[in-house]
């Protein structure tokens, strides 16, 4: 099963607020997901828009949840230390596969 964090829609027509969950990358956008880890609200103002779990969000990412390019970009705007451990993570896996490709 592989995971994936994501946003899931929530909310009426025209006013969608959003939850950043971990689920299965087969499961629909509004279907099940194993947890939480906060909310996203496009139309309130910018400083109460967003809440994320950062502690549950880097356990994920630990275990090998991929994450999506929208919640990506929030993580981003909320907390770049989790960011950049996410690309130096990547950079150094690449590295150890041209390693192990040069080999």
């Amino acid at each position: 099963m592989a995971l994936v964090i994501r946003m899931r829609q929530q909310g009426a027509k025209n006013r969608q607020t959003f939850r950043v969950v971990v689920t299965d990358e087969r499961s629909p956008r509004d279907g099940k997901y194993v947890e939480k880890l906060g909310w996203y609200n496009p139309h309130a103002e910018e400083a109460k828009n967003l809440h994320l779990d950062l502690t549950r969000l880097q356990y994920w990412l630990d275990n090998g949840a991929q994450i999506s390019d929208r919640v990506k970009t929030l993580v981003k705007k909320t907390a770049p230390e989790v960011a950049l451990q996410m690309s130096a993570k990547k950079t150094a896996a690449r590295a150890r596969l041209r390693a192990k490709l040069k080999k």
